[in-house]
């Protein structure tokens, strides 16, 4: 064998040792680093796996993957990821597309024949795939018993999540005008994929999807950690307190029922760094592929902000590095995937420990080091091109993800803008600051993003809006918003001052109390209480169904109003001669105030089912 061929093998062979033993450092500091950030998040067990510059996928897993064994995890143990299924299942979409058997700017209502009895709701012709695909038609994300819910079967008709489809998919934004993260667009995208290729989408994806993507060890179909379908290499889940959950169905399926290993993970994530083709032959076009992560159309877009969704995929500007990722959780699991295609190099992981405290962006720092990823170019900052003073003024999310809660997210998560030298500073009631600095044509680096990330545009009505490519901000009077936080601290100082003065009418008149005019509103708001009790012995997978925790949650919240109307009335009769009783009429008129403005929000009665 010649000497230069005998030195290059030499050579070649020392180049693997070495990135074989980097890798094996680089697995040993990632599980040290993962034990440390477990015990200080809380955090049962995780697996997770590396793709590197050569194409090379490292796996690893620390912690236990049931709680109340001590099993270990492994690198192959089987794993929920959550949302993170619906870069997949658009993946299947994008598949179809590339046949030829689906147009993505078709209307969705060209596959989706059955959905809807009668006429659609208005604008619904004009939502797309696409739209649905990218999070932009407009849609609800949600209702809690379409997520929460023990009716739910694994074998349930997709179409079971729809009962009253006219009411529950109405298109609340111009489709294709702004993002809104829907869990019911994404279960319309399997049904789309039912109709088309005429049999279950779980079949479907796992036999055209994921066999040629060689993820073997992953499905779409229902997998759990206890009875009919058991998964013995399946991890438990857990949440906060340490307790274990196996997984239940629900209706919304296609956006979030997936188990995987890390290692098939790994494989996915190369695939999306790709050019869409398996073994030299196309599976997703080229053109769709460079095309995930780069939203297309919206308001936020046309202003010139690359931030944002589409095909499955956003782009995430965190810890001073730009990816394209989707993440991921379902009860007792957090995932994430995130793919830097500049360098070839992605990362995927998943926990079995859903919590509602842990900070889970320090394990996506973690194998950033890890990977070495480079840090994204900052933008020059540029003179501001807009009067300020158009702009400066209170905010509230246009749409709001959840319909039900848009009462909740107006008063509770409005956001203040205003100037501070050439830059603005958007002020949440919840939460730090976030100082936009300008980079041009009206569009802002945020201080804690490396890159733009928010941009200030007009809407189709000429209103002004705040957009980051995920959520979108729309400005609103100031006088809209103080009567709405008027109302609300009338109200809880008018319950609070009932249930203080009318514990302290109990104690003094005792068995003469129920004849008292504050009796009615003190028994209304002491009856919030009763359901209480039930919920904390029902399982949280029935807070969408009508339980007797739930109906009664809805009967105190229905007698709320009345009884504070009664002492309004009685308090009427007697304040000339108990001048206590105007304050309780006066109190039970402030509850009575805020009742009238929940029930026009739709949240009074209380109706989890809804």
């Amino acid at each position: 064998m010649p000497r230069a061929r005998i030195a290059q093998r030499f050579l070649a062979s020392i180049v693997a040792l070495f990135w074989f033993f980097s890798c094996l450092a680089t697995e040993v500091d990632l599980e040290d680093a993962w034990k440390r950030i477990s015990v200080e998040e809380g955090l049962t067990g995780i697996v997770w796996s590396l793709v590197h510059d050569s194409g090379e996928i490292s796996s690893g897993s620390a912690g236990v993957q049931d709680s109340s064994t001590g099993e270990g995890f492994a690198p192959d143990t089987r794993v929920h990821v959550g949302s993170l299924t619906k870069t997949l299942l658009a993946t299947g979409i994008l598949r179809l597309a590339t046949e030829g058997r689906i147009d993505l700017d078709a209307p969705a209502l060209r596959y989706l024949t059955g959905v809807f009895p009668d006429d659609p709701p208005t604008k619904f012709s004009d939502v797309t795939v696409r739209h649905l695909l990218d999070h932009t038609g407009g849609l609800n994300d949600a209702h809690m018993w379409q997520l929460f819910s023990e009716r739910a079967g694994p074998d349930a008709p997709l179409v079971a999540a729809f009962p009253d489809p006219a009411s529950q998919l109405k298109v609340r934004s111009r489709p294709g005008s702004r993002f809104s993260y829907s869990n019911m667009g994404y279960t319309l995208l399997g049904m789309i994929i039912e109709s088309v290729a005429g049999e279950r989408y779980e079949t479907y994806l796992d036999e055209q999807l994921l066999v040629p993507l060689e993820m073997h060890d992953s499905t779409f179909a229902f997998t759990t950690q206890e009875g009919e379908h058991a998964d013995p290499t399946l991890a438990w889940g857990h949440v906060d307190d340490g307790s274990r959950y196996a997984a239940s169905p629900v209706f919304l399926r296609p956006a979030a029922q997936f188990t995987t290993t890390a290692t098939d993970l790994a494989r996915f994530a190369r695939f999306l760094m790709g050019d869409g083709a398996i073994e030299g032959r196309s599976f997703v076009d080229e053109t769709l592929m460079r095309s995930r992560g780069t939203p297309l159309g919206t308001g936020a877009a046309e202003a010139g902000l690359i931030a944002g969704y589409a095909l499955g995929l956003g782009r995430r500007d965190r810890h001073g590095v730009v990816g394209y990722c989707h993440g991921g959780n379902i009860v007792g699991f957090v995932a994430m995937l995130c793919v830097f295609p500049g360098e070839n190099k992605a990362f995927a992981y998943s926990v079995n420990t859903d919590s509602e405290t842990a900070n889970y962006g320090r394990l996506d720092k973690l194998l950033i080091e890890a990977l070495e990823i480079s840090d994204a170019p900052t933008p020059r900052t540029e003179s501001p091109d807009l009067d300020f003073a158009n702009w400066r003024g209170r905010y509230v999310l246009s749409p709001n993800r959840f319909e039900m809660f848009e009462y909740l997210d107006t008063v509770f998560g409005a956001m203040k803008l205003f100037e501070q030298g050439d830059s603005f500073v958007l002020a949440p009631m919840q939460g730090d600051d976030r100082r936009l600095r300008p980079v041009g044509d009206r569009l802002y680096s945020a201080n804690d993003r490396a890159t733009t990330s928010h941009a200030l545009f007009l809407g189709d009505d000429g209103e002004y809006l705040i957009s980051d490519g995920f959520l979108t901000y729309e400005k609103v009077p100031a006088a809209y918003l103080i009567a709405h936080w008027t109302s609300v601290l009338f109200g809880i100082a008018g319950l609070t001052w009932i249930l203080i003065a009318g514990s302290v009418s109990l104690l003094r008149y005792r068995s003469g109390f129920l004849r008292r005019p504050e009796a009615p509103a003190y028994v209304a708001s002491v009856l919030l209480f009763a359901p209480i009790p039930l919920f904390l012995t029902q399982s949280f997978m029935a807070l969408g169904d009508v339980t007797p925790a739930s109906s009664l949650l809805a009967l105190v919240t229905f007698v709320l109003p009345i009884g504070m109307f009664a002492t309004v009335l009685l308090a009427k009769k007697t304040w000339k001669t108990a001048r206590i009783d105007l304050l309780n009429g006066a109190a039970a008129a402030s509850v009575l105030q805020w009742c009238a403005v929940l029930a026009a929000a739709g949240l009074l009665p209380f109706r989890l089912w809804n």
